[in-house]
Parts: C-alpha cells; structure tokens; sequence
C-alpha cells in the first residue's frame, strides 16, 4: 500500500513539474510575432512580387504552424456592441476567434456555415468575431449572425492602445481565424475558404461548414474521426 502510494505521489509531482515547466518556457503571441515575423514578411513580399501564391501560402503555413502555433494570445482588449470592454481572456471556453471588418467579401456560404456550427457547439466552444470597424457599422455586419456568436470590435480611430492593431490586423492581414484552447494556447492559424465564382449556394456552404468543421474537431473538441460532409449542409431558418 505504502509502495503504491509512494507511486502516486510521484506522479503528481511530475506532472505538477511538467505543467510547471511549460508555463515557465510560455511565449505570447506578440512575442513569437516579433522574433519570426520581420523574415516572413520579407520572403512573403518577394513571393507576391513575383505572383508565386502558392510559395506564399507555404510561407503562411510554416509561419503560423511552426513559429506562431503554441504561443499564447495575448490578452487582447475590445468592445462589444454595448461599447463595454471586454478581455479575450474573459472567454472561458475554448475560442473561435475571426478577426474580419465589414468591408471584407465573403463567400456566400462562409457566414451561414459559421451560424449554424456556432448554433451546435456554442455550449463548448466560444464563436467570437472581431470586426475592425466602428460601432456603427460593426452593429450593422452583426445582423448577420447567430446570436450564439459574439461580436466585437476595435474602432481605430478611438483606440488609445495600438497594441491589439499591431499584431491581430497589421500582422498576418485578415480575415485570419485563430483556434485558441481555453487557456488561450494557439492551437491552430488558418485562413477562410476562397473558391472560384460560379459555384453554387450550397457548393459554397459545403466548402465552408467542412472547412470551419475540420478546425472546431480537429482543435477544439479533440474528434480525430472527423470526415467532411459530402452532401450540401442545410440552412437553419
């Protein structure tokens, strides 16, 4: 009995040890941003000078992947449409976090797929879009969505601290989604489903739902079974 609560207790106290340890060699975003993002942005520029996209979005991958995955967000500020300020950390779930503004295209079935993933895991994971607009117009984009996601915004003309600018909207450009686990830990960077014009209403939704699905299970709810929906989703009325 003794021998085996010695055991326990050892392996309480290396996991307390572990936990301790990855604390210890955390890095913030902002920090990770500053240390990889001056070399990238010079590669990115000289790909999209010489029109090699498909060399840019590798360049986008291992950046975000291999240099940016594993930080943790900073605990950003914004407002919600009350105008009241709210901490990123305030959301104790794990995040689905869109940086976006209302002036963004999107494709038709992008929001559409997000309401209706939002409407079905709201009680596990928190939809949030952060518009880089005024309250004004942000309130009018927000008519648009679930009420299951909520909807923030920094208005740059007011905002007294740049900070949040710099490495959410100036840093990676957007729209850019960001999958944060519920201590904040970057779990994965990616960017939205672009298509060719000409398809569908439900091609479009399709593309989207199984695009933000494959984030939400592979991420956030930890379901490595996923497979896409073959068939077009359908609207919630």
């Amino acid at each position: 009995m003794v021998r085996i609560l010695l055991l326990i207790f050892t392996f309480l106290l290396t996991q307390i040890s572990t936990a301790q340890q990855e604390e210890d060699n955390a890095i913030l975003f902002s920090e990770a941003l500053t240390l990889h993002l001056p070399k990238y942005e010079k590669r990115a520029k000289d790909a999209y000078f010489y029109r090699d996209y498909e060399k840019a979005q590798k360049l986008f991958d291992s950046l975000t992947r291999y240099q940016l995955a594993g930080s943790y967000m900073d605990d950003f500020k914004f407002k919600n449409l009350r105008g009241k300020k709210i901490s990123l950390h305030n959301f104790k779930k794990p995040v689905y976090l869109i940086t976006y503004a209302s002036w963004c295209v999107t494709s038709q079935g992008e929001v559409p797929a997000l309401n209706e993933l939002a409407d079905k895991y709201q009680d596990k994971i928190d939809f949030v879009i952060l518009f880089w607009d005024s309250k004004i117009d942000t309130r009018k984009a927000s008519k648009d969505y679930s009420k299951n996601i909520h909807i923030t915004y920094v208005d740059e003309l007011d905002n007294k601290d740049p900070h949040v600018v710099r490495n959410l909207k100036h840093s990676l450009g957007l729209p850019t989604t960001f999958l944060l686990d519920k201590d904040k830990k970057i779990l994965n960077i990616r960017r939205g489903v672009t298509h060719k014009y000409g398809k569908s209403f439900e091609e479009s939704l399709d593309a989207n739902y199984n695009s933000i699905y494959d984030g939400i299970a592979n991420h956030l709810l930890g379901d490595r079974n996923f497979e896409p929906r073959p068939e077009p989703v359908a609207l919630n009325n």
